[in-house]
This record gives C-alpha cells, sequence and structure tokens, in this order.
C-alpha cells in the first residue's frame, strides 16, 4: 500500500550520529530529525557544549544523547563509532558535519593549516563513513549518509574572501559524495549533500566582518541570510524514506546565491 507523506517522512525507530552536532548547522539538523522521532547522537569537542546542545534537545522532547570526540583525529572517530554502535545499536542516518575554516591568502597559506582543514572536512567524513557502514549499514542493506558540503565548494569567491582551503574541501566532499553513492547504492545506502549558503555563526563571524552584512545580504536574491529552520527540510528528505529514490545528489541552500553566481 502506498504510503501518505507524513507516514514517508517520519523516522520513528531511526538513530541518527550528527558530528559537529553541539551547535550551528548541526545541532539544527539534529532537531530536524529529532522532531520527525529519530533518536539523535551528537559530537564535537567540547563537552560543555555538547551538554547544553543535549539539554535543548531534550527539552524539546528528543531523545538525544552525545559523545565528545575531535573528527581532526583518527583515533577519536574510531572510539566514536565503537561508543555509538555500543550504546545505541546500529547507525541508520550518519550526517557528516564537523568542519573547519581558515582565511589566508593562497600565496601565504599554512600548510598545516590546509591539512587542518582537509583532516576535518574531507578525510574525517571518509573514515566515519567507512566504518559505519562497514558495522552498521552495508549488512543490513539499510543506510543515509548526509554531508555537509558549502557553495563554496562550487567554485571560487570573491577576492576577499581568501578560503583556498575551505573552498577545495567543500568541493572534494560533493564529488566524494556522488562517488560514493555510486559504489553503495547497491547495498541500498543513500549518499547526499547539503551545500548551505551564508548562514551566521562562530566560523562565519570573519567572512560577515570581512564582507559586511547588506552586502552579504544583498548578493542573495533572497536578501536574507539562513536561519535557524532553513535546512530542516532538506536533512528529513535526506534522511528519510522520501528521499529513498535520491542519491549522489547536492543542494544549494543559500537563498539563491549559487544561481547569480553561476554555481
Amino acid at each position: 500500500m502506498t504510503r501518505t507523506v507524513p507516514q514517508l517522512f517520519d523516522l520513528k525507530g531511526k538513530t541518527a550520529l550528527i558530528t559537529g552536532g553541539s551547535r550551528g548547522l548541526g545541532l539544527q539538523m539534529a532537531h530536524a530529525l529529532g522532531e520527525q522521532g529519530a533518536r539523535v547522537l551528537i559530537s564535537s569537542r567540547k563537552a560543555a557544549d555538547l551538554e547544553a546542545a543535549t539539554a535543548e534537545l531534550q527539552a524539546a522532547g528528543i531523545d538525544a544523547r552525545w559523545i565528545a570526540a575531535d573528527c581532526s583525529k583518527e583515533e577519536d572517530i574510531r572510539r566514536l563509532a565503537d561508543e555509538s554502535l555500543e550504546r545505541l545499536g546500529d547507525i541508520d542516518i550518519l550526517v557528516n558535519n564537523a568542519g573547519a575554516a581558515w582565511g589566508a591568502p593562497a600565496e601565504d597559506h599554512p600548510v598545516e593549516a590546509w591539512d587542518k582543514v582537509m583532516n576535518l572536512n574531507v578525510r574525517s567524513y571518509f573514515i566515519l563513513s567507512q566504518i559505519v557502514a562497514k558495522r552498521s549499514m552495508i549488512g543490513r542493506k539499510s543506510g543515509r549518509i548526509i554531508n555537509t558540503a558549502s557553495i563554496a565548494g562550487l567554485g571560487g569567491n570573491p577576492p576577499d574572501m581568501q578560503t583556498i582551503a575551505y573552498n577545495t574541501s567543500k568541493g572534494a566532499v560533493i564529488n566524494f559524495t556522488r562517488a560514493l553513492a555510486a559504489e553503495w547504492g547497491k547495498y541500498n545506502i543513500t549518499v547526499n549533500a547539503i551545500c548551505p549558503g551564508f548562514f551566521p555563526s562562530k566560523m562565519t563571524a570573519g567572512t560577515l566582518q570581512a564582507m559586511g552584512e547588506e552586502r552579504l545580504k544583498a548578493s542573495a536574491p533572497l536578501l536574507r541570510f539562513g536561519d535557524d529552520e532553513d535546512l530542516k527540510g532538506l536533512t528529513v528528505l535526506y534522511a528519510s524514506d522520501a528521499g529513498k529514490h535520491i542519491t549522489g545528489q547536492w543542494l544549494a541552500v543559500d537563498g539563491g546565491v549559487s544561481v547569480v553566481a553561476g554555481g
């Protein structure tokens, strides 16, 4: 029998692991999945931030818990996977969202900063996806992987936004999403990416300062920044059976910036 739309978007009985989940976009995605009935486990580096975020989620009626881990370190990624699977059993939805940025002219960009951005924004996505898929998704022939990319991965930036490592890493995430989806479709694992535009956060504060609020807003056809609701719908679509025939795709959630820029 064909399911209704509410049934297709229902996530009751599902378990989601969200990295970078203590604030910003990750916390918004955790809310979205939890509001649809999923049990969520959030992770980031700082226990205090995770405690506060988990309390916020639980106050909203969401079954939430946390594990502190630094996803720039392989040993922490493996510990995160081990503890998550031990505590919660199978992971149905993996959201790779941990990320870092670094601003510097390309000719002077420190190599160690390049490595830091690449390790967290790309390498950690691969390692955690590999572990979770092998231990929880492939054998069951079921899984959803959502990668946070960025419209910065679709091309260059204005000259005063000097984020060569970040742009490169997010372009890599988009093609990682495509390649992984092609390989793992046979296991009924979907892999998709979200490409946010400008959402005010601690990580984007430097960009806001460099370019100015009004200039940034004016660059978007909708003339505004992303808010605390704008990623929720796409996150649930990718995670639920409503999106079960969507894989290897990316979608910009940017108020139209990439349309104007030709992304």
